[in-house]
């Protein structure tokens, strides 16, 4: 073999062999065989490649070989003289050369380095380029190499001026600062004291510094990058990358966080909340920006640690304090100005306020009221033998009604009082000692008169220092009482989603008038208070109506800002007892107190719980799956059952997104993840009647868990849904690139479907891989596809024009991405060709936060509209969809959600043989591997109507025979009813 070493192209010395640089490094040899500096080359070539010597600092040979174990068993069978040799021959295209080179970090850091521009400027690869080119303009090659830290790190030790800091690291920078961080993402100091074994191989010569070791040892799960990433942990939660470094794909789990985990924001290790972090949107900006690579490198530059640690919360009595203040400071505003409740017309609501002094407050909770409806009211306030500005309050306070006692009569009789007078349908009890959040009245008015079977709605009631009074209240076997959620933050998922509970608190219960009517209100017994509102909620229930808690209808309580003097713990033992002696038969049916058992108790009827598992919260923008998972969801919540969704991931979408995704009924655990779950299960132990995990990736992480958890869960009511088969995509994938499948699909089935030992129901997304399950042993096999509304009602043939893709890209690897690519430059162009220049195709959805559409935002016949709120106009001015799914598993839902927005599809083979659609008449198929055929079935879609509307109304014509939500409904309640009722 001659190593070149006059090509002009090889101006960085990659591709040549450096004799100084070799002479140097291996002078001990060298000089031991009494060989010349000017002999050196003809020594490697003779002796040296096969020794496994570099040949140039640019290039690792031992790396090389023991990354391609392939290559080096080529190199001992003399295919290749060296890794050198076959890295210049045939790996230039495939293959790093270099620990500290990665050549798909390199592109998607720098998107304008294109195919194009490599071959304009003559360059062989991309590393070619960052030797040649990049070096010099300090770009990184490696997250581990940032050229700015290294440059600083020089001027510390006051060498040289530098203008290729990578090429100077490699030849003298690394023996120079051996233990030194060059790099946010690798701390070597703190590498060399937790492993002193390494540190002293280091020293020894035996590895070229902290960052070598680290990169090139032999047993990379057994070493962390820095306190900020932990291998044990990242393995433990992310079974599938450990099963990914098991099977020799991935070298270790901080390979697969840099690459994958970081941007799907997994922990990287039980100290750093990733995504947590990541809701800051100024951490967003900067990484939209490019001021920091990832949520990890902004965490370690920004070095939150240091920062002071917050100040200490407030305390109640001083929040209480502070609340009181406020009131006072309020009041000559409110004095002067008035607060007006005078209207002419009927009122829609009659609120009742019982008030026994606390002037300042009194009023603050009025203007309060006023200020959250301005539909009319009927304000009646009960003075109660009030002795400040309450016994004026009419001087100050226009169109209200006021119901005078000289003496303190106490809030039962008050109410009971002011009651007679109501003559609103609905009746607001409202304590005098509360601020109304917004649009609070509004909605509890709502929620009441929506359903008739709802006789009474409460409120998320916050104190005053922040935390929840209630989200809804709890009935125990033994007559006790409990604020659900108390102490809590108000923004818990547990106090986030409308549920029929037991009873609500009167600081905020908004009731039915003719139901209080029925009852006479309060029961006197419970005066002058406490039980009341629980009792009057009883006997609603009683008449066959829900009381129901809304987290929307949401209000800050002083609490404890009236009293009548009365002992209130002698009241509070005495009317429990009284309501204990009423209610028997009822509390019978309750269950015992018992804290893990207070997610049960939360709901006041029947419904079963459901545990929903899955990647990511399933929110429907997301695609690849997501929307299906939220069709089940919302499917489920809709047949009465009662869901939890907990994700693997936890999500950072904001609050307001998240609120939206889901039927309100439904409870999102949006603040942990997996790790977390064990002592979820554990918490919510007898909570769950049946879990339902999708994908079989998370049956694989959950797994050992659910074993451990066994006493906690309804260990026989588990449902795991595949979703769809990897295996079957994987090997669609090696199919389309010519990769001689290993394993077969049999083993990668078989490694795949291990984790379904839990299920005792298996779940398809379509009849063809039910039929593998079942081949593979399956006998609890069921089919749940999509769910889909037909939309006929878009415009015809004539009014529309270009070509659309609707899907969602979440990664490099995505099949859709795949399609994109291979149609935009295979396809685009013929079909620009034969439709006329200013023909456009339409790129609309979710784009994941590493993937780069560089390439298909330069096309000017491409229009990028990333995700949009509402796809209905999207889908009514195009004529084409097309579908080029090169490879994927289960049924691409963009098929039937195109397909049901009147849209006709022009698809691949493997998809309409997924959907079982047939060609030429639900669909156009077309082949994904020759470019004319693809775009000589659009064209013909495009431009012949008869064809366009024959293929548009039949696949309409399915969508309404196979995905009606009502038949959904019944194939999930068949699932369900199989999971209740095995046989």
């Amino acid at each position: 073999m001659a190593v070149s070493s006059d090509n002009a192209e090889m101006a960085a010395g990659w591709a040549t062999f450096d004799p100084a640089w070799y002479y140097a490094r291996h002078a001990a040899m060298l000089d031991l065989m009494d060989i010349p500096p000017e002999q050196a080359q003809a020594f490697y070539e003779a002796h040296g490649a096969a020794l496994g010597h570099s040949p140039n600092p640019f290039f690792d040979e031992d790396w090389y070989r023991a990354t391609y174990p392939d290559v080096a068993q080529q190199v001992l069978a003399g295919t290749w003289h060296s890794g050198f040799d076959h890295y210049l021959n045939a790996g230039l295209d495939t293959h790093d050369p270099h620990w500290l080179f990665d050549t798909r970090t390199y592109l998607a850091a720098y998107p304008d380095i294109t195919p194009a521009t490599l071959a304009a400027g003559g360059y062989r690869n991309a590393y070619d380029h960052y030797l040649r080119t990049g070096d010099g303009e300090m770009r990184s090659g490696s997250c581990f190499f940032d050229p700015e830290t290294y440059l600083a790190l020089l001027a510390e030790c006051q060498h040289d001026t530098i203008t290729h800091p990578f090429a100077d690291y490699l030849r003298r920078g690394m023996a120079a600062l051996p233990c030194r961080s060059v790099s946010l993402y690798f701390d070597a100091e703190w590498y060399a004291q937790t492993y002193p074994d390494a540190h002293a191989d280091i020293t020894q010569g035996m590895w070229r510094g902290a960052l070598h070791h680290y990169l090139c040892n032999t047993t990379p799960q057994a070493f962390d990058p820095g306190p900020f990433f932990s291998e044990s942990f990242y393995a433990m939660v992310n079974p599938d990358v450990l099963g990914a470094i098991e099977a020799g794909n991935l070298r270790n789990g901080y390979a697969h966080f840099l690459s994958d985990g970081v941007h799907e924001q997994r922990k990287p290790c039980s100290t750093l909340d990733l995504a947590q972090y990541m809701r800051d949107p100024g951490v967003q900006a900067d990484i939209a920006a490019r001021r920091a690579r990832d949520g990890l490198g902004h965490y370690l530059a920004a070095r939150p640690d240091l920062k002071p640690p917050p100040p200490p919360m407030i305390t109640e009595e001083q929040a209480r304090t502070l609340f009181r203040h406020m009131c006072n400071a309020r009041l000559p505003l409110l004095l002067n100005g008035g607060i007006d409740f005078t209207s002419d017309a009927p009122p829609a609501l009659s609120v009742i306020i019982v008030a026994h002094d606390q002037f300042a407050l009194t009023m603050s909770t009025l203007a309060s009221l006023r200020a959250n409806y301005h539909g009319s009211m009927q304000v009646l306030l009960v003075d109660s033998g009030s002795r400040d500005g309450v016994a004026g309050i009419e001087d100050h306070v226009r169109g209200i009604e006021v119901l005078r006692f000289a003496g303190n009569i106490g809030f039962v009789r008050g109410c009971n009082a002011a009651l007679a007078r109501v003559r609103a349908p609905a009746t607001l009890y409202l304590n005098n000692d509360v601020d109304l959040q917004y649009g609070a009245v509004a909605r509890a008015l709502s929620r009441l008169m929506a359903d008739e079977a709802t006789g009474a709605v409460g409120a998320r009631v916050i104190r005053t220092h922040g935390l929840l009074q209630e989200a809804g209240s709890l009935i125990w076997r033994d007559g006790s009482v409990q604020g659900y959620m108390r102490d809590a933050h108000p923004c818990v998922p547990e106090a986030g989603f409308v549920r029929a509970v037991d009873f609500c608190s009167g600081v905020f219960l908004m009731v039915r008038t003719d139901v209080l009517q029925v009852l006479d209100g309060f029961d006197e017994s419970f005066a002058p208070a406490y039980f009341e509102e629980t009792d009057l909620c009883m006997r609603i229930r009683t008449l066959g109506y829900r009381i129901m808690y809304d987290p929307g209808v949401c209000l800050v309580h002083y609490e404890c800002g009236t009293s009548d003097g009365t002992s209130a713990s002698r009241l509070i033992a005495r009317n429990n007892d009284l309501f204990t002696r009423r209610h028997g038969p009822a509390l019978r049916r309750r269950l015992l107190r018992h804290d893990p058992l207070q997610a049960r108790a939360r709901h006041a009827d029947d419904g079963r719980h459901i545990l929903f598992i899955e990647d990511r919260l399933p929110l429907r923008h997301l695609g690849s799956g997501f929307t299906r998972s939220n069709d089940i969801v919302t499917t489920l919540a809709g047949l009465g059952y009662h869901v939890t969704v907990f994700p693997i991931f936890r999500p950072i979408e904001s609050a307001a997104t998240l609120a939206a995704a889901f039927p309100e009924t439904v409870e999102v655990i949006h603040d942990r993840e997996l790790p977390d779950l064990p002592d979820f299960l554990r918490a919510r132990s007898g909570c769950f009647d049946a879990i339902w995990i999708a994908r079989t990736q998370n049956a694989a992480r959950v797994a050992s868990i659910l074993n451990d958890a066994a006493s906690c869960i309804p260990a026989d009511h588990i449902v795991v849904d595949t979703e769809a088969l990897v295996a079957c995509r994987d090997m669609e994938y090696d199919r389309l690139h010519d990769i001689t499948p290993s394993p077969p699909l049999s083993e990668r089935l078989e490694r795949e479907l291990r984790p379904l030992f839990l299920a005792q129901r298996v779940v398809a997304v379509n009849a063809a891989e039910a039929d593998l399950l079942r081949a593979a042993g399956f006998d609890n096999v069921s089919v749940l596809g999509h769910v889909q509304v037909p939309r006929p009602t878009g415009p015809g043939w004539a009014a529309r024009r270009d070509i659309l893709f609707l899907g969602a890209v979440h990664e490099m690897r995505s099949p859709n991405l795949d399609s994109l690519a291979w149609f935009s430059s295979e396809v685009l162009p013929l079909l620009v060709a034969q439709l006329g220049a200013d023909i456009r195709f339409t790129v609309c959805g979710h784009t994941g936060p590493r993937v780069d559409l560089g390439p298909l935002r330069h096309n000017p016949n491409v229009r990028m509209l990333g995700r949009v709120a509402d796809t209905a106009p999207v889908y009514d001015q195009h004529r084409v969809f097309v579908a080029p799914t090169r490879y994927a598993a289960g049924i691409a839902y963009k098929l039937h959600e195109a397909a049901a927005n009147g849209l006709p599809v022009v698809g691949s083979p493997l998809l309409c043989q997924q959907a079982g659609w047939r060609d030429g008449q639900d669909m156009l198929c077309a082949s994904v591997t020759d470019p004319a055929d693809f775009a000589r079935q659009v064209v013909r879609l495009y431009h012949d109507q008869t064809l366009w509307d024959t293929v548009r109304d039949n696949a309409l014509t399915r969508i309404a025979t196979e995905h009606a939500p009502q038949d959904y409904a019944s194939r999930v309640a068949d699932i369900m009813n199989a999971v209740f009722t095995p046989g």
